[in-house]
């Protein structure tokens, strides 16, 4: 639990606690994010080599970064959405799919990013 109380420097430091905790948590319950991180460790070498300059080299790898910054939004909604409750519900419902929609976008982004570039 955060300290509300925590100020400057201290502040800081707690959020980088609290932002390591979350990171763990992704990786330990959730696969898909395991798969992206898997999926960035592949293809940063690749976007380093297969660049032509420093821009296409920041917006191969970025496009992979932006499918786990989503995967982590996403997977934040889901936790929330199942702390609520576990019973069917159209509105969690609705929140998970759109979630995973954006997800799905970010990917399509990546994928759309390293053709045009690649090819």
């Amino acid at each position: 639990m955060a300290n509300p109380n925590a100020k400057g420097v201290k502040r800081l430091i707690n959020a980088c606690f609290f932002s390591v905790a979350g990171f763990k948590a992704t990786w330990t319950y959730e696969e898909a994010f395991r798969q992206e991180v898997i999926l960035f460790v592949v293809t940063t070498p690749l976007a380093i080599w297969l660049g032509q300059s420093n821009i296409e080299k920041l917006l191969l790898i970025g496009s992979i970064v932006l499918v786990m910054l989503v995967e982590l939004l996403n997977s934040a909604v889901e936790a929330v959405v199942d702390r609520v409750g576990l019973e069917h519900h159209e509105l969690s419902g609705r929140a998970k799919d759109i979630g995973s929609a954006a997800v799905m976008m970010s990917l399509v982004w990546a994928a759309v990013t390293w053709a045009l570039i690649l090819l």
